[in-house]
């Protein structure tokens, strides 16, 4: 007989296509937030309503790895504020690029030969344990992925901890199926504490879930398929040169061979903090920005007489019938300029639109105006047609650049 594991697929780059423990992990993290929401019966994104305010939940999830991953890019997307912890430091970058914050372990542990986290020592289990507690006790919803295959499950959420948790928290254990990360997790059951905490210790989480979980296990059979026949006529070639298969081959013909060698597995390194720069340096360069920022200001209240000075000038030149006119100018001026600041960078591409309509407006009054009689009428007028026309041109242009990089080629 020949026999494959599914679940034996080395934890490396070239082998993710058909690694099903990560496929059903990241479905089982989707739906560990699914189970928490109906379980915590409340919003998880913070609203302002006329009735009153509504925070937002908070989401505490313990390890970053696959389903650690889908459940913060979940919880994130549904509106709560997430925090996630791993023992490994280098991972930090994923879960924030995920939208949460990463929450370190003041002694951290590194990434083992097989791709999970080395055991912790004693001090780094005290210190992780002092931190899960203090953020289990400030999360409404908690989740626990700290699972290796064929290893019982380390506790870390304590009866303690849960005891310090407030009424109606949720804690969703995914590694309940090898006895749970939570002291009090019943595998394969909903629990309800005496301080009102429900633990749901599903170990189906991936089943419920049933059309998504077998789209992409069917999809890493495929892969696998396309790995062993390589010849694309259908016979299997079990090369026992390649580390992917053979480490998911228990037997060949017989033979037993399993436990596979181990695969080494090479976390990037953390690139190395750059050498800083010396007093003296730093000294210089505060002084060479110091001096910069002054001379700054200096231009910055120059302009600011010279602009004042001109418009005091202005204003005596005019005929009183024209002053409510300039009101009108200033008082637009100081709107303008609070409106567009307060508008966040990520609009401004839409504001455009409405900026083009504004210089629309001002292009048909400039060219209303610019034949008048009054020699200062007729050069603001000239001016605010240069002025809106650039403006008008400049926006479609930015606007259709823009919607261009929503189209496909050959479109």
């Amino acid at each position: 007989m020949t026999a494959l594991a599914m679940d034996a697929v080395p934890r490396i780059s070239r082998a993710q296509s058909l690694d099903v423990l990560s496929s059903m992990a990241n479905v089982g993290g989707y739906r560990a937030i699914i189970e928490a929401a109906n379980v915590f019966g409340r919003l998880f994104t913070g609203q302002v309503t006329a009735a009153g305010k509504v925070p937002p939940a908070t989401v505490y999830v313990i390890g970053a790895g696959v389903a650690g991953l889908a459940a913060i890019g979940t919880a994130n997307s549904m509106g709560a504020v997430v925090r996630s912890t791993d023992l490994r430091p280098e991972v930090a970058e994923q879960v924030e690029s995920m939208g949460a914050e990463f929450v370190p372990i003041p002694v951290a542990s590194e990434e083992s030969a097989d791709g999970y986290a080395k055991e912790m020592t004693a001090d780094q289990a005290d210190a992780a344990l002092r931190l899960y507690t203090e953020q289990v006790g400030e999360a409404d919803i908690v989740v626990t992925t700290a699972n290796i295959p064929g290893r019982t499950s380390p506790i870390l959420v304590t009866a303690e901890a849960v005891a310090r948790m407030k009424p109606g928290s949720v804690i969703v254990d995914m590694a309940a199926a090898n006895g749970g990360n939570c002291e009090l997790t019943v595998p394969g059951k909903r629990v309800v504490t005496d301080n009102g905490v429900t633990i749901l210790g599903y170990t189906d989480l991936a089943g419920r879930l049933p059309a998504q979980a077998s789209q992409l296990y069917g999809q890493n059979i495929v892969n696998f398929f396309k790995l062993v026949t390589p010849n694309k006529d259908g016979q299997p070639v079990l090369d026992m040169d390649d580390e992917v298969v053979r480490g998911m081959t228990v037997a060949k013909d017989g033979e037993k061979l399993w436990p596979p060698p181990p695969v080494t597995v090479s976390a990037a390194p953390l690139a190395p903090a750059p050498a800083g720069p010396s007093e003296e340096e730093l000294a210089r360069q505060r002084a060479e920005e110091e001096q910069a920022a002054l001379k700054a200001k200096r231009w910055r209240t120059i302009g600011l007489t010279v602009a004042v000075v001109l418009g005091i000038a202005l204003v005596l030149a005019t005929p009183p019938s024209m002053m409510t006119f300039y009101i009108v100018l200033a008082l637009a001026i100081v709107v303008g300029f609070y409106v567009i600041t307060a508008v966040t960078h990520s609009l401004h591409t839409p504001l455009m639109s409405e900026t083009n309509a504004i210089s629309g407006i001002i292009l048909v009054g400039a060219l209303l105006q610019v034949g008048s009689s009054n020699t200062v009428v007729t050069v603001l007028a000239f001016a605010a047609i240069v002025v809106a026309s650039i403006n008008i041109f400049g926006g479609f242009l930015v606007t259709h650049r823009m919607l261009g990089m929503f189209r496909k080629e050959g479109e």
